[in-house]
This record gives structure tokens, C-alpha cells and sequence, in this order.
């Protein structure tokens, strides 16, 4: 059947996951702990008191998990590495065992024909660099990771060519001592906030420039999980006001990386106090990227107004449509973040690193899941993303959340985002409707 919206030959089809969320063998090989193994034993900070201690197995069950990606007909797999295991005290000696399963990991989706793409620091810190420097709080940190980063450079580049520094920036910071809720944890005044964020950015910065010395040939950039507005109604006023919002609502990572700035009128409105900086660590974070990844899940809704900024967000409804997240179900926001990443930043190639839903799973007698819910939400936003394509956005691939059901931090194993479902008990997989909707997109590069 032809295919109504189809995209460039050479565009990438993938699925990402996460090694906290995945792995599980938190106590196998030699790995470290991690902050999240820390914070998951903090009462009522995770649904059910779960951890990512057992999860999907990944860690012994990978080769079971490269023959459904490969299955699925996947391109590229996006997956990070677990800074514990590769150095279980951060730095210091490195841990062979953590090394070996990245290889064979490594190794083994080449063997299958699938690319990998590496994330290096996926929110799991060493709990030893928590201890001895505060975590995100101490820009030595900054210099320690990119030690980690040349060091994973140097172990795999041979074989890997594309590198992700660091996953969502504002998750392990702001959002860790803002409200409490992932980890490291612990409240802190917002200038503290502020500066783990940019030294978190300073990391990125040093580590991009660790492995273009490492591996001069290789793909580099950010994952960043941007706000991503969108105009409620499709006006030329509205667009120029959405094109403003974008700017104001992405000062405290995006801009400040892509442009080596921080508006301080802008950062302030949004977080109160600019973070300690220098100069010179402006240009280590704003080092030009390769190429910059997006997790896009959710955006509002804008409008233009009559205010100093010029547009408004409008409040979603009770009944807008929503994830099993809460969080509203948004298509056109992913064409409007292609189409804005365009306008303001030029021609960066921009891959969308995660989307997906968290979904009310049911299992059927026969042990079938019929997601339709996820598989809609899939071809909505798919559309989209061609779309933006015609429309001149430099988008390169798309990398579906997740390749399997996992522990979703806070929440623990409520909620479910896989193009696989996964038994936690018996550890069995099994492919969902949303995941035969996927592969069928993939075999014919269309939606």
C-alpha cells in the first residue's frame, strides 16, 4: 500500500532506551552505585518502592534484545552507558567486566546491521562523585566526565560514530533539587539549581571536545528535552509569537549551547538568578555539535499577545487528550521544534532522540497487546515529522521511546512507553501492535 507521507532514503530509523531503565544486574560485574540506586531506597520516592535493581535484564538478555530490534527492522539503536559500570567509583581504575558487555553489546548490533548510538551519561552519576564533590553542584565534576567521555571514546570509537553527550540536562538538576523528584535528590535554592545546570552544560561542552580529539570523524551532539510550543490556531501572528516562545522558554539549556550566551532577561524571568560563569567556559558549552538531539513528548499551546513578550500559553483542557503520564497529546509540537531549530539556529541536523507514550497496556487472552492508543500516537506524530521535512526542516531520524517497557524513574514500573511489552517477573518479551505499526514504518521509509 503506498504510502501517504514518505521520507528521505537516508533517513534513520531507531529506538532508544536507558541503562538505569533497562539493565537491572545493579549488583552484577563489578558495576558501582549510582545515585538512582541510592534514590530509590529513599521511602515513598518511587511508586511501589520499586528500583531499577531487576528491570528487563538487559544486562544478561541482550542478545535476545538485538534479535527483536533486528525483528523490528531497526536502523539504529540508542542506548547509554552506565558510567558504574565502565568506573564504579567515577574515575580511578576502569571495571573490564562493564567494558566487556559494551563491547559484545556493541558488537553485536553491528553483527545484526544495526547502528549504535551512544548516550554517556543518562541521569545514573557514580554515588561516589555525589559523595565526594556534590554531584552536578562542583564544575570538577565537569572535568571528570569528560575524562569518562575520552576515555568510552577511546574503548569504542572504533565502532561507534555516533555520540550523544548527555540526555536532558533540566531532569537531573533542576528537577532533582526544584521538587525532589528524580535523582540525586534533595532540595537546594534555585541558585544552586541553576549552576549544577551549568556545569552540566560545561560537562557537555568538555566532553564534546574530548571525543572530537578521540574520534575526529564522529557524530556529536546534546539531547535535550526542549519546551515545544506550538501555534493554537495556524496565523502568520501566531506563528511569529510561537517563534518568540521558543526562544523564551529554552534559555537555560538550548540557546545558551547553541549560541554560547545566556540572555539574562530572559534566564531570570524564567529561573530568577544567572548561574557563575566565565567566558571561557561559555565557549567549551556553545563548541559547535554535529548534530542535536530532541526528546519530545508534550508542548503547549501559544498565541499571540498583547503583552512585553508577545504571546501567551493557553491552559489545556480538562478533557484534551492525554498519556497515561498526564501529559497532553500534541503532534503539531514536534514539526513547530524541527521548524523553529531552523529559524533560529540554521541547518543543525536534528534527530528526534525520544517520543513516544506511556499507555494503559492490556494483555489479551493470547497474550497479544493491542496499543492502538500508542500506534495513533506514533502516526500522528510521524506525520508530522514529515511534514517539517517538506517543509525544509533538517530532521535526519527519529528514535522511538522505547524499544521496551522499563522502569520509568519515579514511577517505577506503573507505566509502560515499549514497542515491547516485557513480564517483569519472567522477564519474557513479546512485540506490540505499536511495535508491528513501527516496523511496517520502517520497511517502507513511510506513514
Amino acid at each position: 500500500m503506498k504510502k501517504r507521507f514518505k521520507f528521505p532514503k537516508n533517513f534513520i530509523w531507531g529506538a532508544a532506551t536507558a541503562s538505569y531503565q533497562i539493565e537491572g544486574a545493579t549488583d552484577e560485574g563489578g558495576r558501582g552505585r549510582s545515585v538512582w540506586d541510592t534514590f530509590c531506597e529513599r521511602p515513598g520516592k518511587i511508586t511501589n518502592g520499586d528500583s531499577g535493581e531487576g528491570s528487563c535484564d538487559h544486562y544478561n538478555l541482550w542478545k535476545e534484545d538485538i534479535s527483536l530490534m533486528k525483528k523490528l527492522g531497526l536502523q539504529s539503536y540508542r542506548f547509554s552507558i552506565a558510567w558504574p559500570r565502565i568506573f564504579p567509583d567515577g574515575d580511578g581504575n576502569p571495571n573490564q567486566a562493564g567494558i566487556n558487555f559494551y563491547n559484545n553489546l556493541i558488537d553485536g548490533l553491528i553483527e545484526a546491521g544495526i547502528t549504535p548510538a551512544v548516550t554517556l551519561f543518562h541521569w545514573d552519576l557514580p554515588q561516589n562523585l555525589q559523595n565526594i564533590y556534590g554531584g552536578w553542584k562542583s564544575s570538577k565534576l565537569s572535568r571528570i566526565f569528560a575524562d569518562y567521555a575520552r576515555f568510552c571514546a577511546r574503548t569504542f570509537g572504533d565502532r561507534v560514530t555516533k555520540w550523544f553527550t548527555i540526555n536532558e540536562i533540566i531532569c537531573f538538576t533542576a528537577v532533582a533539587h526544584d521538587d525532589d523528584r528524580h535523582a540525586p535528590g534533595g532540595y537546594e535554592d534555585i541558585s544552586v539549581s541553576n549552576q549544577t545546570m551549568h556545569n552540566a552544560l560545561l560537562a557537555h561542552g568538555l566532553a564534546m571536545q574530548a571525543i572530537r580529539e578521540e574520534c575526529p570523524d564522529a557524530e556529536i551532539g546534546l539531547v535535550e528535552n526542549l519546551q515545544t510550543p506550538w501555534p493554537v490556531i495556524d496565523t502568520e501572528e501566531n506563528h511569529i509569537a510561537v517563534h518568540k516562545a521558543f526562544y523564551d522558554m529554552n534559555q537555560s539549556i538550548l540557546f545558551p549551547v547553541m549560541t554560547g550566551k545566556y540572555d539574562k532577561e530572559a534566564y531570570i524571568r524564567e529561573r530568577k538568578v544567572l548561574p557563575g560563569f566565565t567566558e571561557e567556559e561559555m565557549k567549551i558549552i556553545s563548541s559547535p555539535m554535529d548534530m542535536i538531539g530532541y526528546n519530545i513528548y508534550t508542548g503547549p499551546a501559544v498565541r499571540a499577545a498583547d503583552n512585553e513578550r508577545g504571546w501567551e500559553r493557553l491552559e489545556d483542557p480538562d478533557n484534551f487528550p492525554r498519556t497515561d503520564m498526564g501529559w497532553t497529546i500534541t503532534p503539531q509540537c514536534i514539526y513547530w521544534a524541527v521548524m523553529n531549530t531552523k529559524n533560529h539556529f540554521g541547518n543543525i541536523p536534528v534527530y528526534i532522540t525520544e517520543n513516544g507514550m506511556a499507555a494503559n497496556d492490556k494483555t489479551r487472552t493470547n497474550g497479544e497487546v493491542w496499543d492502538i492508543d500508542r500506534l495513533e500516537y506514533f502516526r500522528s506524530h510521524l506525520e508530522m515529522c514529515a511534514r517539517a521535512i517538506m517543509d525544509g526542516g533538517n530532521l535526519k531520524g527519529y528514535y522511538a521511546w522505547s524499544l521496551m517497557d522499563n522502569f520509568e524513574w519515579a514511577h517505577g514500573y506503573s507505566k509502560r512507553f515499549g514497542l515491547i511489552k516485557v513480564n517483569y517477573r519472567t522477564k519474557e518479551r513479546k512485540i506490540k501492535l505499536s511495535g508491528e505499526f513501527f516496523a511496517d514504518v520502517i520497511k517502507n521509509n513511510g506513514v
